[in-house]
């Protein structure tokens, strides 16, 4: 299927993309900066993973919604609660910067950005071929 191909594409970007933040923030930032970055990505990768688990468990291999789940739905608002601890935890009590924490939790986002310029150029440059 060609989302098992897009989803190790995308696995791979996340740890490039992560370990190309956190190699700049550690050569020009505080510690506390690039701590925040690596556990940002961190748990941010975590949380996608969990996140495509529970949408490929609600849906038939065609894409269909196999039914109306509601532990979908509130496994969903857990992981959002548990999230919101986590970052309370790691900003207010063992002072990781927030800046810093935000940039880590964009890695998924870069990385599905990253990837969509990359297939549209591919698409791109195939139709001129």
């Amino acid at each position: 299927m060609e989302w098992e191909k897009i989803y190790r594409d995308l696995k791979l970007r996340n740890w490039i993309i992560l370990l190309i933040l956190s190699s700049i923030s550690y050569f020009f930032m505080n510690h506390s900066v690039t701590l925040g970055i690596i556990l940002g990505g961190l748990i941010i990768m975590v949380n996608f993973r969990l996140f495509q688990n529970a949408i490929r468990k609600a849906f038939s291999p065609k894409g269909v919604m196999q039914r109306i789940n509601i532990t979908v739905i509130l496994k969903f608002y857990f992981r959002l609660l548990a999230l919101g601890i986590i970052l309370y935890i790691l900003i207010a009590r063992m002072g990781i910067d927030p800046v810093g924490l935000a940039i880590g939790l964009s890695t998924v986002v870069i990385s599905i950005v990253s990837l969509g310029i990359t297939r549209a150029w591919k698409e791109h440059v195939g139709e001129a071929i």
